[in-house]
């Protein structure tokens, strides 16, 4: 079997990792493939993570999902991102992960949160639809940032996901992207400068600021950028 995990950056001795999981379709069995736009949409991501983390010993990788579907209850990529985060104790060793995921990729990220790997989930424009499940995020962070112009994925939803994993999370927070659109390609910039920052920050957070503002994890309204 193909593997799940594919190294973009790979330092000596990983210290921490990132995996980028890009989007999908809701349904679909026709094979993923790195040419296809959803996958394209994160390279700038994973240049922007791999500036973020230079010199700090960081694994960036991409997760190869076998199918572009979600696929109902099969929820084909979160098995994929499991898979990645098994092999990653090959190269890496047991070290913290952080992942980042857009649309599916945001979902497929939130699910497998529950791996003892992972330190924080950062989704963008992410599909968490309502009733996702949270109680995987006990002790983990998630942050998501989502375009108010989004018409692809809900802002609402999402902003409902990040309220209900407070009871569970070790911190969740929100920041809305003033016209900001689901391919993110709107002021895309502010998306891949905050992302690279709140992943450093989640591997970090001693010596990293976080790039949101305080009321990104509040109880009122969430911010906008």
């Amino acid at each position: 079997m193909t593997a799940a995990l594919v190294p973009l950056r790979r330092p000596a001795r990983p210290r921490a990792a990132v995996l980028v999981l890009h989007g999908g379709r809701a349904s679909s069995d026709d094979p993923a493939r790195p040419w296809q736009l959803a996958a394209l949409r994160m390279e700038p991501f994973v240049r922007a993570v791999s500036a973020a983390s230079a010199g700090r010993d960081v694994l960036v990788a991409r997760v190869r999902y076998r199918l572009r579907g979600w696929n109902g209850e099969r929820a084909d990529p979160v098995r994929d991102v499991r898979r990645a985060l098994s092999e990653l104790s090959g190269p890496a060793g047991p070290v913290p992960v952080v992942l980042l995921g857009h649309s599916m990729g945001g979902r497929a990220a939130l699910r497998a949160a529950g791996h003892p790997s992972v330190r924080g989930v950062v989704g963008l424009a992410p599909w968490w639809p309502a009733g996702e499940p949270v109680a995987q995020l006990a002790g983990r962070y998630v942050v998501a940032l989502h375009g108010d112009r989004d018409r692809v994925t809900s802002l609402t939803e999402t902003a409902d996901c990040v309220r209900r994993a407070r009871g569970t999370a070790a911190r969740a927070g929100l920041a809305v992207v003033g016209g900001g659109d689901h391919a993110m390609l709107s002021r895309p910039r502010l998306w891949h400068r905050t992302a690279s920052a709140m992943v450093a920050h989640l591997l970090d957070p001693d010596h990293t600021p976080d790039p949101l503002p305080e009321q990104s994890y509040g109880t009122g309204g969430f911010p906008v950028l």
